[in-house]
């Protein structure tokens, strides 16, 4: 049987829903010039429903979103043929070792993987290490779709 095409649209807390079991994203930038710049991420999403990603300073996407906060983040499941959602919004990033930073990281974390067996020596990495955090606050989001046929083209069995 070929596998049809599905689009839902949903409420914000289904996609905050859907988004937090999902860690595998695209986050979409703009580059200087216009163009876009995509990287691939691991997020998650923070207790205010913002999807939450770490990195560095002066990696392309922070430096992107810090001239454009415009971000879009393309969800993905773990399985490559299974359903995906965009979602657009508007990013900050913050940055270590400000206290907000800090938190935020921790709360990444959490969001991901769980408690951290040393939350104090996981701290003192993100210090060492300089990171920082993108928050996204969501502003729109497509329908939760999954590829295949279009209804009225599946072949005919």
């Amino acid at each position: 049987m070929p596998r049809i095409a599905t689009t839902d649209r949903v409420e914000r807390e289904q996609l905050l829903d859907f988004v937090r079991t999902r860690h595998h994203l695209v986050l979409v930038t703009t580059r200087a010039d216009g163009r876009p710049q995509l990287s691939p991420v691991t997020g998650g999403v923070d207790a205010d429903g913002r999807i939450v990603v770490s990195t560095y300073p002066d990696r392309a996407k922070a430096v992107n979103l810090r001239r454009n906060p415009a971000a879009s983040v393309l969800v993905l499941s773990d399985e490559w043929d299974d359903a995906w959602v965009q979602v657009d919004g508007t990013a900050e990033v913050l940055d270590m070792p400000s206290p907000e930073a800090e938190d935020g990281l921790v709360e990444y974390f959490r969001c991901i993987s769980g408690e951290h067996p040393d939350w104090d020596e996981y701290r003192d990495a993100m210090r060492k290490q300089g990171k920082s955090l993108i928050r996204i606050r969501v502003d729109s989001w497509g329908p939760v779709a999954t590829g295949g046929f279009p209804p009225d083209r599946a072949p005919v069995r």
